[in-house]
């Protein structure tokens, strides 16, 4: 048993083996770690790499941020997933550049009035960027802290959270706050892993209470199951000579705010769609072989319909609602299903 601190370790551990040449840990700003912060939210570093550079290219300040529309923001998005992240960025993005003189919030409070900001996000943008003592608890750190004093449950439960919070305060140290926020991130993310923690790496592998029972794969406790309910929607790839159809979808729900197909309930009303929004029935429909998409909380099946048609242009403009997309730079952000049958259409079309 070590008698060493437990940051101490951390530390040591971070000064040999930890990351310390991401993209945002070049000329740090709160503004730069914020952005990298939401962007790592349930997405892997070398997924998340390439779109933050490119994102910070385009909106290198808040202000570039603030002023952009939210389908180019939107737009840089698209891939990474979760859009309600890019979404509240931007809305962030735009009270900071109003309300706060362009300078992010330099307290917890301040921070987590922003939306899409939570106490785990803004305790590491004060500490990353500030140096100021604020615990995290994402889930590498959830994951860490769970195995090494054995906190059973699930971390989305309340009182497990609480004990989680309270450990991570406990355990910041005083000084040194930036590299040991990010040591724990990396120790978890590089070593303390959910499927195969490699325990004779780990630094703190000597006072670890669930590898002292041999238990390590049973913390943190599993999310309760829960069937995943299946929905259905049909696609309409309405091709004209202007390209093919594409319409903004609500601000909230799944995909809010991006650019999809005009969507039905299934293939027997796509006529009807047709006859109502175009003013003419379709020439010919194509059925395409069905796509299967997982959210969070449900399974999507849908079914692509190339519905072929002769409509005037301005049949269909809806005040900036509706587009023709000619698949050279698309109007804001797609969906990842919406891509990729945008790319079989190209594809198919030789372009």
């Amino acid at each position: 048993m070590t008698t060493e601190p437990f940051s101490t370790r951390v530390l040591a551990w971070y000064g040999r083996h930890g990351r310390r040449d991401l993209p945002w840990q070049r000329e740090v700003t709160p503004y730069r770690v914020w952005v990298s912060e939401i962007m790592l939210q349930q997405t892997q570093v070398t997924t998340v790499i390439p779109y933050y550079e490119r994102f910070m290219a385009r909106f290198p300040t808040v202000a570039a941020l603030a002023g952009a529309s939210e389908d180019e923001v939107l737009r840089h998005w698209s891939g990474l997933g979760y859009y309600a992240r890019g979404r509240n960025l931007h809305r962030a993005a735009r009270q900071i550049h109003e309300h706060h003189a362009g300078e992010l919030p330099d307290t917890l409070a301040g921070l987590m009035a922003l939306p899409g900001i939570g106490r785990s996000t803004a305790g590491a943008i004060l500490a990353l960027a500030g140096g100021q003592a604020c615990p995290i608890l994402d889930g590498n750190v959830k994951r860490l802290l769970a195995r090494h004093r054995a906190v059973g449950g699930w971390p989305g439960e309340r009182a497990v959270a609480e004990r989680l919070w309270a450990l991570s305060e406990a355990l910041m140290p005083a000084r040194h706050v930036a590299a040991y926020t990010q040591a724990m991130m990396d120790l978890g993310a590089m070593v303390c892993t959910r499927s195969d923690p490699d325990c004779a790496r780990c630094p703190v592998a000597a006072d670890c209470r669930a590898r002292a029972e041999g238990r390590v794969r049973d913390y943190p406790g599993a999310r309760p199951r829960r069937v995943r309910p299946e929905r259905e929607t049909a696609m309409l790839m309405v091709c004209g000579a202007e390209g093919v159809l594409l319409e903004r979808r609500p601000p909230a729900g799944v995909w809010g705010g991006l650019w999809g197909f005009p969507e039905v309930a299934d293939a027997t009303q796509c006529e009807a769609w047709c006859r109502r929004e175009l003013g003419a029935p379709p020439q010919r429909v194509i059925p395409w072989a069905p796509l299967r998409h997982s959210f969070t909380h449900f399974h999507l099946r849908i079914t692509p319909l190339q519905v072929f048609a002769q409509v005037p242009a301005d049949c269909v403009m809806e005040g900036g609602r509706r587009v023709w997309y000619n698949m050279a730079i698309p109007p804001g952000g797609l969906a990842a299903p919406v891509s990729r049958l945008i790319a079989r259409l190209q594809s198919a079309s030789g372009q």
